[in-house]
């Protein structure tokens, strides 16, 4: 059984603050299993996100909450938006102190999170000059959101100013020699959910176009400041599937045959909206197991989130770093 980015079981438990636009997933707070957003319900009592998460609402949405982080914040605009992936919370402190910090529900379309293992929360730090805004955590498909609202800090990030998006994720290797532990460059994407996070709507002429250019969806300028940081860093294409169950053998052979060098469940949906908007986007991909049939030991979920936390301090050294440099 292969685990992979954003790995765990279920669906969120969390309630979504009641608010004028679309909500997702509801469920009982207590009991249940543990997921990168806390406490987990059993199967059945989640609703899935509503259909009203288009994207004409959505970049709406991203638009207010963008003005409830700046009220909140006390911060008009920020620069660079990071999202640290499962397991990577500490990475946060090794970006520098926040001159804020704040619950994930505090910004319109985003839901409570009760978490174990990472804190639920966005940060807002001053870096050399630069305003950072650090989401610890992401919503995932998985556990029953549209993609609007996957990628809904994302837009609303951009919203806010951030012209840098550093998506950082665990993921599974597909290649022999990218160990459990390695930290790897997303190159190129194979995008295998069967859904995106645009919409074309002719209603709305307003709205971004949803024919997106994504022959540079990973941005060359930003690997070549990240090989500046580290040169060891592997270019790597990243395959992410809806999950959330794990591949199996014949799917990695799958895989491994269309060019993939890593699989996992997040990430791709929000690079797309990234683009979309006209940011720049960095992905840094940690390997936490080997794909299905590449172990005899196998691996299991606490296995995922001990790998993310013993390198998170050294995922978010190399994010500071190039923040540094941009």
């Amino acid at each position: 059984m292969l685990l992979t980015a954003g790995a765990c079981i279920g669906a969120i438990v969390g309630r979504q603050r009641q608010l004028s636009f679309p909500t997702g997933p509801e469920a009982p707070t207590t009991g249940g299993r543990i997921c990168e957003h806390g406490p987990v319900a059993e199967p059945g009592t989640n609703r899935r996100g509503t259909p009203e998460w288009s994207d004409v609402d959505a970049h709406g949405g991203a638009e207010r909450a963008a003005e409830a982080l700046a009220a909140i914040t006390g911060v008009p605009r920020h620069d660079v938006a990071v999202v640290l992936g499962t397991g990577l919370a500490e990475a946060a402190d090794a970006l520098g102190p926040a001159l804020s910090r704040h619950g994930l529900d505090t910004l319109p379309g985003l839901p409570t999170s009760f978490v174990s293992h990472q804190t639920s929360e966005f940060r807002s730090l001053d870096l050399d000059g630069r305003r950072v805004l650090v989401f610890l955590g992401r919503l995932h498909l998985y556990e029953g959101y549209p993609p609007a609202q996957v990628v809904h800090p994302v837009r609303t990030a951009v919203a806010a100013g951030c012209s840098t998006v550093i998506l950082t994720n665990a993921s599974g290797s597909l290649r022999p020699e990218l160990r459990t532990g390695a930290l790897a460059l997303i190159a190129d994407h194979l995008n295998l959910t069967g859904r995106s996070p645009l919409s074309a709507h002719p209603e709305a002429p307003g709205l971004p176009s949803p024919f997106v250019d994504l022959v540079d969806a990973w941005s060359p300028r930003l690997r070549q400041v990240a090989h500046g940081v580290d040169a060891s860093l592997t270019e790597c294409v990243y395959a992410q599937l809806p999950g959330p169950h794990f591949e199996t053998p014949a799917e990695i052979r799958m895989l491994r045959t269309l060019g993939a060098d890593l699989v996992g469940m997040s990430s791709v949906l929000e690079a797309i909206a990234a683009r979309q908007l006209g940011a720049e986007v960095l992905g840094l991909s940690l390997v936490t197991n080997l794909a299905a049939g590449m172990d005899p030991d196998g691996v299991s979920p606490d296995d995922i989130i001990g790998v993310g936390q013993d390198r998170a301090a050294q995922v978010g050294r190399t994010v500071r770093e190039i923040v540094r440099l941009l």
